[in-house]
C-alpha cells in the first residue's frame, strides 16, 4: 500500500504500521486521538466529526475525543474496521474523501513536531508480568542470593503483580527519586531517605480493550482478540526500598 502523502524513504511508519496516541496543539489544546504517518499525524477525532470514520458500536457517541478508553473498550471488530477505514482513506489509490479535499487534509493531518503527546489511555489498572528468566533471577539474588534467587513457582505460572497505576506517566515526563524506608545495615534500624538503587527495566507493555465480566473466565484462545496494542515502558524501581519493603 501506498499513501498520498510523500513519506521519508525510511520512515517506519507507512500504512501497515498506525499506531494510536493521544495528542494535541498549540492552537487546539483538546486532547485527541491520531495515528502517526509518516512525520505527521492523523486526527481521528477531526475525521469522525466530519463524517470520515465510522465506529461499528459506537453509535451516535464519538471515540476519538479525549482518550483511547472508549474505542478501545468497543473490542476487536471496531478496531480492524477503523484500521480498515484509515488505510483505504490514505491509500494513493483508495477512497477520494481525505486525499482530493485540500480543506480537510489542512485540517486533519498535523505536522509531528507541532504536537505534544499525552498518556493514551486512563490505566485503571497494571499488572506487572515476571516474565524474564535473566531477569527473575538477578532480583532474586539481590533479594535472596544466588541459590534462592528463582522461586519454585516461577517456572510453572505466568507469575505477575500490581504496579502503581498512578505513577504511569507519558515519556518525557520528569521522574521524581523516591523516598523511603531502607536498612543498608542489617545490624542496624532503618532509615529513611532517598534512594541510592535506582533501577530502570525496559518492558513491553500491553494495553487490553474490553476485558471480560467478573467470574466469566477468558479462554487462552480468544486472549489474543482482547489486546488493543503494544507500548514500550520504562519501569522504575526503587531496590533498596523495595528490598526491605520486602
Amino acid at each position: 500500500m501506498t499513501s498520498f502523502l510523500a513519506l521519508p524513504a525510511d520512515s517506519g511508519f507507512g500504512l501497515h504500521n498506525l499506531p494510536y496516541g493521544v495528542f494535541s496543539t498549540a492552537d487546539d489544546p483538546a486532547k485527541r486521538v491520531g495515528v502517526r504517518l509518516g512525520d505527521t499525524v492523523v486526527d481521528l477525532a477531526y475525521l469522525e466529526t466530519h463524517g470520515l470514520i465510522a465506529v461499528p458500536g459506537a453509535g451516535r457517541a464519538p471515540v476519538f475525543h479525549g482518550t483511547l478508553n472508549a474505542f478501545m473498550a468497543l473490542g476487536a471488530d471496531a478496531w480492524d474496521a477503523v484500521r480498515s477505514r484509515l488505510q483505504d482513506l490514505l491509500r494513493a489509490d483508495g477512497a477520494p474523501d481525505l486525499r482530493d479535499s485540500a480543506t480537510l487534509r489542512e485540517h486533519a493531518i498535523v505536522p509531528l513536531a507541532d504536537v505534544t503527546m499525552h498518556l493514551p489511555a486512563e490505566i485503571g489498572d497494571y499488572t506487572d508480568f515476571y516474565s524474564s528468566r535473566q531477569h527473575a533471577t538477578n532480583v532474586g539474588t539481590m533479594f535472596r542470593g544466588p541459590e534462592n534467587a528463582l522461586m519454585p513457582n516461577w517456572l510453572h505460572l505466568p507469575v505477575g503483580y500490581h504496579g502503581r497505576a498512578s505513577s504511569v506517566v507519558v515519556s518525557g515526563t520528569d521522574v521524581v527519586r523516591p523516598s523511603g524506608q531502607q536498612r543498608p545495615d542489617d545490624d542496624a534500624p532503618p532509615v529513611f531517605g532517598p534512594s541510592k538503587l535506582l533501577d530502570i527495566e525496559l518492558e513491553l507493555g500491553f494495553f487490553v480493550g474490553p476485558g471480560n465480566d467478573l467470574g466469566s473466565p477468558l479462554p487462552m484462545a480468544e486472549a489474543s482478540r482482547q489486546i488493543f496494542g503494544f507500548v514500550l515502558v520504562n519501569d522504575w524501581s526503587a531496590r533498596d526500598i523495595q528490598k526491605w519493603e520486602y
